[in-house]
């Protein structure tokens, strides 16, 4: 996979979580949910996600996560 992950692809992670189709995620993104896409985060690209809590407060929209992962790196030269 190059490049950090796209829209599209947090929406599939976060619909593994409750078995919902991409379609039916909301932008908005809950404290269990973010826990479930951190640990999709870190098994797919088989890295730790190690950010503070100020990066953490960004990542509850969709939006936010896929611009936080694009920031640490996700996706460029990581493990698919």
């Amino acid at each position: 996979m190059s490049g950090p992950p796209h829209r599209a692809e947090v929406l599939a992670m976060l619909a593994t979580y409750g078995e919902r189709q991409p379609q039916e995620v909301p932008e908005t993104v809950d404290s269990l949910e973010l826990a479930w896409l951190i640990h999709q985060i870190e098994q797919r690209y088989g890295k730790p996600f190690d950010a503070d809590d100020d990066v953490l407060a960004r990542m509850t929209t969709v939006t936010g996560v896929t611009e936080v992962l694009a920031e640490l790196g996700y996706g460029a030269g990581a493990a698919a």
